[in-house]
């Protein structure tokens, strides 16, 4: 891989509020449009609905994404457009609280990451979901500091998620916020294809 001396630093896209993942997938689909290659390491995603897995598979071998998360046993029908999400929420470990499969998916991605930084096969490398790793103790802050500090020199890092301890954001360089204030779901518009998944 050909290093580039404008790259390297690290982000963070964290917060309360809808597009953390959003924003980093952006920041992906810009990054191709150079040349560049992206490798997006999913944490506590494992739903293979989701609208970015079928736009990585178009971008491949620019783009490659990992899950490692549980999955949903209605992922075909809705990939498909037959189902909707039904928010039951057995996906989601803020629904049903984090369990051993959980940290086990945690530390697998973990060391996947260690893997993809020793190869340099990538410029810009996305660990999504990482704060909500850390907020639920699948992945300690330490590991996520050392994954930081010994990082190529010339890898873009990205972290998303809730959560992200204050140690993490002093070791960015670029910290957003999302900010909730307004959301339909308060109003009982549940999860839409193409917007949230």
């Amino acid at each position: 891989m050909t290093d580039n001396n404008e790259l390297g630093l690290v982000q963070v896209y964290a917060g309360n509020g809808k597009g953390k993942t959003t924003a980093a997938l952006g920041l992906a689909f810009r990054a191709v449009g150079h040349g560049y290659r992206v490798c997006i390491i999913q944490f506590l995603k494992g739903s293979n609905y989701a609208g970015e897995l079928s736009t990585c598979a178009k971008l491949f071998p620019y783009v490659q994404i990992y899950q490692f998360g549980i999955g949903c046993k209605y992922s075909a029908l809705i990939r498909q457009g037959m189902e909707k999400c039904r928010g039951c929420g057995e996906c989601f470990i803020k629904s049903r609280g984090p369990s051993r499969e959980d940290r086990e998916l945690a530390q697998k991605a973990l060391q996947f990451t260690w893997e993809v930084m020793q190869k340099e096969e990538c410029h810009l490398l996305i660990l999504d979901e990482i704060g909500n790793a850390l907020r639920y103790n699948l992945v300690s802050e330490d590991q996520v500091l050392e994954l930081i500090e010994k990082k190529p020199a010339h890898m873009e890092l990205v972290l998303t998620g809730r959560g992200i301890p204050e140690k993490i954001i002093d070791a960015a360089d670029l910290v957003t916020e999302m900010k909730a204030i307004k959301h339909p779901i308060n109003k009982g518009v549940t999860s839409r294809r193409g917007i949230e998944y």
